[in-house]
């Protein structure tokens, strides 16, 4: 291509240049059907406004953007912090959106000093660091965070070694029947099966004194494939950090529970903090914990709990003991949240909001930058079809936030600022975090699962060029468990949005406020051990990630129609049909939970009475079998049961309403305001039980889970700590929340 020195020249030959692929592609776009919430003549625009979008995204300028931002280190706090979202905050502005960094300051601990001994029966100190590779141009950079894990706690302690698996409240369950206790000891745990926090949570709930998590070779290293730098999977020196906050008490700011945290923001006392933990906690390498683990005597750990080192796992308790030292700069740092906008023609208070987090533990090639990268792309292709003169008729929010690794410090402390205003104004938050190549992967409330559906049809997978819905569903299909899983995909109409827990930026927005939104990302065919350590480099990426960088265009086409259908339809794309049906099947699950719990208990104080039992039992440690459990009484699910009939049938006339007013051409102001604000009749004044900060009262991450999210969480998880009038109760609490979703539906049509 000729290099243009003449600006005026060059805009004219890019407006020639977008007319004429308008021109060539309006025999295609004629042919499809029209978008839902657009006319058909506003579908046309829309879908020429949408392919001239698709050509000016570029898969070299995403791996050049992600080079340009995983080039240094650049966790929040740090230089490379700062330095990143300038670069962000100017590329936002060249590309011609109204851009600005909001700054919010924030706790974040880094480790003085970290310490790791095997004191008996053999000595060892933990390397605790992670090599240099000649493979791998950053990782030999200054600056790079330690190996640790943030909001741990200070501690100094010696004390006995005991393996606790995964570190889970059932791994404890079989440590007590195999009569270890944890009381007054150090446990080591593997990472996997649930979030890192809740592993050294449950030690300390059990008597811990300290916790050491490690990757197991078995999920993470040499039994999946060649390591880095060979191939991409976790090598011996590996270590993943990662925060271990309480964030299912909380997410954000510690010290500003609720609020923003501004400048000069009313703040707790950090030994008041509920989500900072009580004992120290540290991440180690499998070569580290391989000495560790071996010097364990004791019982032979469960077949089960068995890793992949070529060692016999046993439990410990024993004669190993370790020496544990772990000792933080607690400081206050800024945050800098990047907030783009592009104002709305016809509805500006009204706004679509895009995010992803630009803050890593190290470089972050994957995490987050790939995902940043793509959604910089879509700015800039919005950006190219303002020149045309397109412009959206609500407004547009890009964010790119900071602090989401150590808590999702940024967004939180963000939506808390500006709670009342996004309440209003928020049509949707779509959210994004890393990216690699294959699948999908795509959650949210299910309100918008028929508007995803459209999108995902009319999108074409790099590798296959296939669709990515029908990748996605062949792949559901081929993994499917059972006959009666992959009948369930055959029969379903449409595609499924996955329940959201937490891990990412879209937790205030769904959880704290009821803002509908979607969490999307390719992935399933890029593993590896890179995973916030200092190998999630560009090297590493372009390797084994996404070399061709396609699937970055993938993501900012996916995201970028979702941006561009929900700021211009007439009429906004919810169905509540959806939210419905998943509700429904929720409500059954939590009765076959009910009956599987009082079969188990049965079972159990059945066993427990037995005669086999005590006889095959230790007559030594008779005082250490399980106890007998209350059995399970009836619990009263009518008026959930009834509430989420009454949607059904709110939610049909709803869409006849729907259906009815997309084809006239009358003012559909109020009927989308009713739309976009109807989630937030689900959350509970009160929140959930032992953490308010939670409020919606269908979605909400496991208090034992982390990331993994529980639906009903109120009713769930009271049935699975057998705290049955907390159930009955929560069962009322979720009904009334469905009602008000009916009566403000219904008020409405």
């Amino acid at each position: 291509m000729p290099i243009f020195t003449n600006h005026t020249q060059s805009c004219k030959m890019k407006k020639t240049f977008t007319l004429a692929f308008l021109v060539l592609s309006a025999a295609a776009i004629a042919q499809q059907k029209t978008i839902s919430g657009f006319t058909e003549a506003s579908a046309v625009k829309e879908l020429q406004a949408e392919q001239a979008f698709d050509a000016s995204l570029s898969a070299p300028r995403i791996g050049a953007t992600i080079k340009e931002l995983s080039a240094i280190p650049h966790n929040i706090g740090s230089p490379g912090s700062k330095a990143v979202a300038e670069k962000i905050l100017q590329k936002y502005k060249s590309y011609g959106l109204d851009a600005h960094i909001e700054t919010y300051t924030v706790l974040f601990p880094t480790p003085k000093t970290r310490l790791l001994e095997l004191t008996g029966p053999t000595k060892y100190s933990a390397l605790l660091k992670e090599p240099a590779l000649n493979e791998d141009a950053t990782s030999n950079q200054t600056g790079q965070l330690p190996t640790y894990n943030a909001w741990s706690a200070d501690g100094d302690v010696t004390a006995p070694l005991v393996f606790v698996n995964y570190g889970l409240p059932d791994d404890y369950e079989t440590l007590a029947k195999l009569g270890v206790d944890v009381k007054g000891k150090i446990v080591i745990a593997k990472y996997g099966r649930s979030w890192r926090g809740i592993k050294p949570k449950v030690a300390y709930e059990h008597g811990a004194v300290g916790c050491i998590i490690y990757s197991d070779p078995k999920d993470d290293g040499y039994t999946a494939g060649d390591v880095y730098p060979k191939g991409a999977y976790k090598n011996e020196y590996g270590v993943q950090r990662g925060s271990v906050m309480d964030m299912v008490i909380y997410p954000g700011d510690p010290l500003t529970p609720g609020v923003g945290a501004t400048k000069d923001a009313k703040r707790l006392d950090r030994k008041d903090a509920p989500t900072i933990l009580k004992i120290p906690v540290l991440p180690i390498s499998y070569h580290d914990a391989q000495p560790l683990l071996a010097a364990l005597d004791g019982i032979v750990a469960p077949q089960p709990w068995q890793g992949g080192l070529p060692i016999t796992y046993h439990l410990g308790a024993g004669k190993a003991t370790v020496h544990l030292k772990m000792e933080f700069s607690w400081d206050m740092v800024p945050a800098y949240d990047v907030i783009a906008k592009i104002k709305g023609t016809k509805w500006p208070d009204e706004w679509v909001m895009r995010g992803n987090h630009h803050d890593a533990w190290v470089n972050g090639a994957s995490d987050p930058i790939s995902g940043q990268s793509a959604m910089l792309d879509e700015a800039k292709a919005l950006g190219d079809l303002l020149k045309t003169g397109w412009k959206p008729k609500r407004s547009i929010v890009y964010c790119s936030w900071d602090g989401e690794e150590p808590g999702l410090l940024g967004s939180t402390e963000y939506v808390e600022g500006h709670d009342k205003e996004l309440q209003e104004k928020a049509v949707v938050y779509i959210n994004s975090d890393g990216n690699g190549r294959g699948f999908l992967g795509a959650g949210g409330s299910q309100a918008l699962e028929p508007f995803m559906d459209e999108i995902t049809q009319n999108v074409n997978d790099p590798q296959t060029n296939v669709s990515i819905y029908d990748r996605k569903k062949a792949h559901e299909l081929v993994s499917a468990a059972s006959v009666k899983d992959k009948k369930e995909i055959l029969d379903r109409k449409g595609g499924k949005l996955e329940s959201l827990g937490s891990g990412s930026d879209y937790s205030s927005f769904l959880q704290h406020l009821g803002i509908p939104t979607l969490d999307l990302g390719f992935g399933g065919e890029d593993g590896g051990g890179e995973y916030h350590s200092i190998y999630d480099s560009f090297d590493d990426y372009r390797r084994f990630k996404d070399s061709s960088f396609n699937y970055g265009v993938a993501l900012s086409k996916t995201a970028g129609h979702a941006v561009m259908r929900m700021a211009n339809a007439e009429l906004l794309p919810f169905d509540f049909r959806n939210l419905q049906t998943t509700v429904s099947k929720y409500v059954t699950e939590l009765g076959e939970l009910v009956d599987k719990t009082r079969e188990n208990t049965a079972m159990d104080n059945q066993l427990i009475k037995s005669n086999d039992f005590a006889l095959a039992a230790d007559p030594t440690q008779h005082e250490k079998l399980p106890v007998a459990k209350d059995s399970v009484p009836k619990l009263d699910f009518t008026a959930l049961k009834t509430a989420v009939d009454t949607l059904k049938k709110v939610a049909d006339k709803l869409a006849a309403s729907w259906t009815t007013a997309s084809q006239a051409k009358g003012n559909n102001d109020k009927l989308n305001k009713l739309l976009y604000h109807a989630e937030q009749q689900l959350l509970s004044a009160d929140g959930l039980p032992r953490r308010p900060w939670y409020k919606h009262t269908i979605y909400a991450p496991g208090f034992y889970t982390g990331y993994g999210v529980k639906t009903l969480p109120g009713i769930r998880e009271a049935i699975e700590q057998r705290n049955w009038k907390e159930a009955q109760d929560q069962i009322g609490v979720v009904a009334n929340s469905i009602n008000n979703l009916v009566g403000y539906l219904s008020a409405g049509i």
